[in-house]
Protein backbone atom coordinates (compact mmCIF):
# COMPACT_ATOMS: atom_id res chain seq x y z
CA UNK A 1 0.00 0.00 0.00
CA UNK A 2 1.32 3.49 -0.83
CA UNK A 3 1.09 6.36 1.74
CA UNK A 4 0.35 9.48 0.60
CA UNK A 5 1.70 12.35 3.01
CA UNK A 6 -0.63 14.93 3.93
CA UNK A 7 0.53 18.80 3.09
CA UNK A 8 0.78 19.30 6.88
CA UNK A 9 3.10 16.47 7.64
CA UNK A 10 5.32 17.49 4.73
CA UNK A 11 4.87 21.27 6.30
CA UNK A 12 6.37 19.82 9.66
CA UNK A 13 8.76 17.27 7.88
CA UNK A 14 10.60 20.34 5.85
CA UNK A 15 9.90 23.21 8.31
CA UNK A 16 9.77 21.94 11.73
CA UNK A 17 9.04 24.82 14.37
CA UNK A 18 8.39 27.14 11.82
CA UNK A 19 4.79 25.87 11.60
CA UNK A 20 2.45 26.94 14.02
CA UNK A 21 -1.14 26.29 14.13
CA UNK A 22 -4.46 28.32 14.81
CA UNK A 23 -2.35 31.53 15.69
CA UNK A 24 -4.34 34.63 16.19
CA UNK A 25 -3.45 37.11 13.40
CA UNK A 26 -4.56 40.13 15.42
CA UNK A 27 -0.96 40.70 17.07
CA UNK A 28 0.74 40.61 13.94
CA UNK A 29 -1.72 43.17 12.35
CA UNK A 30 -1.19 47.34 12.95
CA UNK A 31 -4.88 47.87 13.90
CA UNK A 32 -4.16 44.98 16.31
CA UNK A 33 -7.59 43.20 14.73
CA UNK A 34 -8.13 39.83 13.22
CA UNK A 35 -9.05 36.23 13.75
CA UNK A 36 -6.40 33.12 13.76
CA UNK A 37 -5.08 31.75 11.28
CA UNK A 38 -5.35 27.78 10.62
CA UNK A 39 -1.64 27.43 9.84
CA UNK A 40 1.35 30.58 10.56
CA UNK A 41 4.69 30.05 8.94
CA UNK A 42 7.51 32.42 9.86
CA UNK A 43 10.30 33.60 6.95
CA UNK A 44 13.64 35.13 8.77
CA UNK A 45 15.36 35.40 5.22
CA UNK A 46 14.61 36.46 0.48
CA UNK A 47 15.96 33.04 0.57
CA UNK A 48 13.65 31.20 3.29
CA UNK A 49 10.47 32.95 1.80
CA UNK A 50 11.42 31.57 -1.28
CA UNK A 51 11.36 28.22 -0.33
CA UNK A 52 8.26 28.23 2.04
CA UNK A 53 6.36 29.83 -0.82
CA UNK A 54 7.69 27.32 -3.68
CA UNK A 55 7.03 24.82 -0.97
CA UNK A 56 3.07 25.81 -0.65
CA UNK A 57 2.76 25.59 -4.59
CA UNK A 58 4.13 22.89 -4.90
CA UNK A 59 1.72 21.21 -2.06
CA UNK A 60 -1.02 23.57 -3.78
CA UNK A 61 -1.71 25.16 -0.61
CA UNK A 62 -3.57 28.62 -0.33
CA UNK A 63 -1.53 31.12 1.22
CA UNK A 64 -1.59 34.85 2.48
CA UNK A 65 1.96 36.99 2.69
CA UNK A 66 1.43 39.15 5.51
CA UNK A 67 4.29 41.96 6.39
CA UNK A 68 3.44 44.60 8.67
CA UNK A 69 0.00 44.11 8.24
CA UNK A 70 -0.51 48.18 8.02
CA UNK A 71 -2.97 47.83 5.09
CA UNK A 72 -4.87 44.73 5.58
CA UNK A 73 -7.90 43.92 7.79
CA UNK A 74 -8.20 40.46 8.66
CA UNK A 75 -11.80 39.03 9.61
CA UNK A 76 -12.60 37.89 12.63
CA UNK A 77 -13.15 34.53 11.72
CA UNK A 78 -9.60 34.25 10.10
CA UNK A 79 -7.96 33.03 7.65
CA UNK A 80 -8.10 29.61 6.35
CA UNK A 81 -5.21 27.92 4.60
CA UNK A 82 -1.62 29.32 4.94
CA UNK A 83 -0.42 32.90 6.59
CA UNK A 84 3.30 33.40 5.83
CA UNK A 85 4.79 36.05 8.04
CA UNK A 86 7.58 37.93 6.09
CA UNK A 87 10.20 38.68 8.81
CA UNK A 88 13.34 38.79 5.90
CA UNK A 89 15.22 42.25 6.82
CA UNK A 90 18.47 41.92 5.38
CA UNK A 91 19.72 45.49 3.97
CA UNK A 92 23.13 45.87 1.94
CA UNK A 93 24.26 49.65 1.31
CA UNK A 94 25.94 50.60 -1.75
CA UNK A 95 28.21 54.02 -1.36
CA UNK A 96 29.36 55.79 -4.41
CA UNK A 97 28.86 58.50 -6.77
CA UNK A 98 25.05 56.74 -7.28
CA UNK A 99 24.53 55.19 -3.90
CA UNK A 100 21.72 52.62 -3.04
CA UNK A 101 19.97 50.36 -1.04
CA UNK A 102 18.90 46.73 -1.51
CA UNK A 103 16.29 45.51 1.66
CA UNK A 104 14.47 42.47 1.51
CA UNK A 105 10.89 42.82 1.59
CA UNK A 106 10.57 42.29 5.52
CA UNK A 107 12.66 45.44 6.33
CA UNK A 108 10.32 47.99 8.34
CA UNK A 109 10.53 50.97 5.66
CA UNK A 110 10.03 53.65 8.10
CA UNK A 111 13.30 52.17 10.03
CA UNK A 112 15.09 51.79 7.02
CA UNK A 113 14.60 55.50 6.44
CA UNK A 114 16.29 55.96 9.36
CA UNK A 115 19.40 53.95 8.72
CA UNK A 116 19.85 55.56 5.43
CA UNK A 117 19.73 59.12 7.42
CA UNK A 118 22.41 57.70 10.14
CA UNK A 119 24.56 56.89 6.99
CA UNK A 120 23.60 60.65 5.74
CA UNK A 121 21.84 59.55 2.30
CA UNK A 122 19.05 61.34 1.51
CA UNK A 123 16.15 60.10 -1.07
CA UNK A 124 13.76 58.40 1.19
CA UNK A 125 13.07 60.69 4.21
CA UNK A 126 9.52 60.45 3.01
CA UNK A 127 9.08 56.66 3.63
CA UNK A 128 10.57 57.63 7.38
CA UNK A 129 6.54 57.54 8.94
CA UNK A 130 5.22 55.05 6.45
CA UNK A 131 3.85 51.92 8.24
CA UNK A 132 4.51 49.01 7.08
CA UNK A 133 7.41 46.75 4.86
CA UNK A 134 9.65 47.37 1.68
CA UNK A 135 7.35 44.15 0.09
CA UNK A 136 4.23 46.15 1.34
CA UNK A 137 5.37 49.60 0.01
CA UNK A 138 6.68 48.38 -3.33
CA UNK A 139 3.40 45.88 -4.10
CA UNK A 140 1.06 49.53 -3.34
CA UNK A 141 3.40 51.86 -4.45
CA UNK A 142 3.57 53.28 -1.19
CA UNK A 143 3.93 57.71 -0.93
CA UNK A 144 4.08 60.44 1.19
CA UNK A 145 5.41 64.16 0.97
CA UNK A 146 5.89 63.75 -2.93
CA UNK A 147 7.68 60.52 -2.47
CA UNK A 148 6.55 57.25 -3.68
CA UNK A 149 8.35 53.81 -4.67
CA UNK A 150 8.11 54.24 -8.42
CA UNK A 151 10.08 57.04 -8.49
CA UNK A 152 12.88 55.33 -6.11
CA UNK A 153 12.32 52.02 -7.49
CA UNK A 154 15.61 50.36 -9.37
CA UNK A 155 14.71 46.91 -9.22
CA UNK A 156 12.47 44.52 -7.12
CA UNK A 157 13.43 40.70 -7.08
CA UNK A 158 9.93 38.86 -7.10
CA UNK A 159 9.49 35.12 -7.44
CA UNK A 160 6.80 33.98 -9.56
CA UNK A 161 5.97 30.87 -11.35
CA UNK A 162 8.88 31.02 -12.98
CA UNK A 163 11.25 31.82 -10.50
CA UNK A 164 13.12 35.03 -8.76
CA UNK A 165 13.36 37.80 -11.61
CA UNK A 166 13.90 41.56 -11.11
CA UNK A 167 11.73 44.06 -12.80
CA UNK A 168 12.13 47.77 -12.92
CA UNK A 169 9.80 50.40 -11.91
CA UNK A 170 7.88 50.48 -15.42
CA UNK A 171 8.01 46.60 -15.69
CA UNK A 172 5.78 46.84 -12.11
CA UNK A 173 2.96 49.12 -13.86
CA UNK A 174 3.17 51.47 -11.24
CA UNK A 175 0.06 54.13 -10.52
CA UNK A 176 -1.51 55.37 -7.44
CA UNK A 177 -1.36 53.32 -4.61
CA UNK A 178 -1.41 50.54 -7.25
CA UNK A 179 0.72 48.19 -8.96
CA UNK A 180 0.60 44.91 -11.47
CA UNK A 181 0.91 43.18 -8.40
CA UNK A 182 -2.00 44.78 -6.53
CA UNK A 183 -4.23 45.21 -9.81
CA UNK A 184 -3.51 40.47 -10.10
CA UNK A 185 -1.96 41.02 -13.25
CA UNK A 186 1.25 38.98 -12.07
CA UNK A 187 0.93 36.73 -9.34
CA UNK A 188 4.08 36.90 -7.50
CA UNK A 189 5.68 38.11 -4.11
CA UNK A 190 8.04 40.48 -3.34
CA UNK A 191 11.48 39.01 -2.35
CA UNK A 192 13.57 42.09 -2.22
CA UNK A 193 14.19 45.61 -3.30
CA UNK A 194 17.09 48.24 -4.68
CA UNK A 195 16.31 52.14 -4.22
CA UNK A 196 17.93 54.54 -5.60
CA UNK A 197 19.28 56.90 -2.76
CA UNK A 198 21.64 60.86 -2.95
CA UNK A 199 24.67 61.73 -1.01
CA UNK A 200 24.06 63.92 2.02
CA UNK A 201 24.86 64.55 5.17
CA UNK A 202 22.73 62.88 8.26
CA UNK A 203 22.11 66.27 10.11
CA UNK A 204 20.81 67.46 6.68
CA UNK A 205 18.51 63.93 6.24
CA UNK A 206 17.58 64.29 10.03
CA UNK A 207 16.18 67.60 9.81
CA UNK A 208 13.82 66.82 6.94
CA UNK A 209 12.43 63.27 8.51
CA UNK A 210 11.98 65.13 11.79
CA UNK A 211 9.74 68.09 9.78
CA UNK A 212 7.71 65.23 7.96
CA UNK A 213 7.39 63.27 11.39
CA UNK A 214 6.09 66.31 13.11
CA UNK A 215 3.77 66.92 10.30
CA UNK A 216 2.15 63.33 10.20
CA UNK A 217 2.15 64.18 14.33
CA UNK A 218 -0.08 66.75 13.88
CA UNK A 219 -1.97 65.76 11.20
CA UNK A 220 -2.77 62.17 12.23
CA UNK A 221 -3.96 60.39 15.06
CA UNK A 222 -1.65 58.15 17.34
CA UNK A 223 -2.89 54.16 18.15
CA UNK A 224 -3.74 51.37 16.46
CA UNK A 225 -5.32 52.02 12.90
CA UNK A 226 -5.00 50.63 9.03
CA UNK A 227 -3.27 53.58 7.75
CA UNK A 228 -5.25 55.81 4.92
CA UNK A 229 -8.48 53.69 4.86
CA UNK A 230 -9.98 54.86 1.47
CA UNK A 231 -7.69 56.14 -1.80
CA UNK A 232 -7.77 59.63 -2.40
CA UNK A 233 -10.25 60.51 -5.86
CA UNK A 234 -8.55 62.91 -8.27
CA UNK A 235 -8.33 66.15 -7.43
CA UNK A 236 -9.94 65.41 -3.62
CA UNK A 237 -9.22 63.93 -0.35
CA UNK A 238 -11.03 61.39 0.96
CA UNK A 239 -10.39 62.78 4.75
CA UNK A 240 -12.10 65.99 3.34
CA UNK A 241 -14.76 64.06 2.00
CA UNK A 242 -15.44 62.26 5.41
CA UNK A 243 -15.23 65.30 7.59
CA UNK A 244 -17.44 67.09 5.59
CA UNK A 245 -20.31 64.42 5.73
CA UNK A 246 -19.90 64.93 9.26
CA UNK A 247 -18.39 61.62 9.88
CA UNK A 248 -15.74 62.44 11.91
CA UNK A 249 -15.79 60.60 15.74
CA UNK A 250 -18.13 58.32 14.30
CA UNK A 251 -18.61 55.17 16.16
CA UNK A 252 -19.09 51.39 16.02
CA UNK A 253 -18.55 49.33 18.52
CA UNK A 254 -14.98 50.07 19.61
CA UNK A 255 -14.16 51.15 16.24
CA UNK A 256 -13.81 54.99 15.33
CA UNK A 257 -13.24 57.79 12.25
CA UNK A 258 -10.80 59.64 13.92
CA UNK A 259 -11.88 63.30 15.13
CA UNK A 260 -8.22 64.28 14.20
CA UNK A 261 -8.37 63.06 10.83
CA UNK A 262 -11.66 61.12 8.86
CA UNK A 263 -9.48 58.99 6.35
CA UNK A 264 -8.35 57.12 9.72
CA UNK A 265 -10.27 54.54 11.50
CA UNK A 266 -8.99 53.85 15.11
CA UNK A 267 -9.44 50.72 17.59
CA UNK A 268 -10.44 51.64 20.88
CA UNK A 269 -9.24 48.16 22.54
CA UNK A 270 -10.92 44.54 21.23
CA UNK A 271 -12.34 45.87 18.37
CA UNK A 272 -14.46 43.38 15.38
CA UNK A 273 -13.49 43.54 12.26
CA UNK A 274 -16.81 43.78 11.74
CA UNK A 275 -17.64 46.74 13.21
CA UNK A 276 -14.60 48.48 11.38
CA UNK A 277 -16.52 47.06 8.22
CA UNK A 278 -19.60 48.12 9.32
CA UNK A 279 -17.82 51.60 9.71
CA UNK A 280 -16.65 51.28 6.31
CA UNK A 281 -19.87 50.51 4.41
CA UNK A 282 -21.74 53.57 6.74
CA UNK A 283 -18.81 55.99 5.30
CA UNK A 284 -18.88 55.40 1.69
CA UNK A 285 -22.44 55.30 1.42
CA UNK A 286 -22.88 58.53 3.51
CA UNK A 287 -20.18 60.01 1.35
CA UNK A 288 -22.05 58.66 -1.97
CA UNK A 289 -25.00 60.36 -0.70
CA UNK A 290 -23.87 63.47 0.37
CA UNK A 291 -20.85 64.33 -2.05
CA UNK A 292 -21.37 62.11 -4.54
CA UNK A 293 -18.53 60.39 -4.42
CA UNK A 294 -17.46 56.63 -5.20
CA UNK A 295 -14.97 56.30 -2.42
CA UNK A 296 -12.51 53.35 -3.19
CA UNK A 297 -10.44 51.34 -0.13
CA UNK A 298 -6.96 51.38 0.54
CA UNK A 299 -6.69 49.06 2.82
CA UNK A 300 -7.25 45.32 1.77
CA UNK A 301 -9.62 42.76 3.13
CA UNK A 302 -8.33 39.50 3.97
CA UNK A 303 -9.75 36.25 5.34
CA UNK A 304 -12.97 34.70 5.23
CA UNK A 305 -15.67 36.74 5.84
Amino acid sequence: MVVVARPMDTLYARLGDKVKENVSLAPYTSARIGGPADVLLTADSADELARMIKLLHKLDMDYLLLGGGSNVLVSDRGVRGVVVLNRAKGVRFHSGDQPSVTAESGVVFSNLANRCASKGFAGLEWAATIPGTVGGAVYGNAGAFGGDIAGDLIWAELLTENGREKFTAEQMGYGYRTSILKRGELDAIVLAAELRLQNSTKEEVTVRIEQFSAHRKATQPPGASMGSMFKNPNGDYAGKLIEAAGLKGARIGNAEVSPLHGNFFINHGATKAEDIRALIELVMKTVKETQGVDLELEIELVGEW
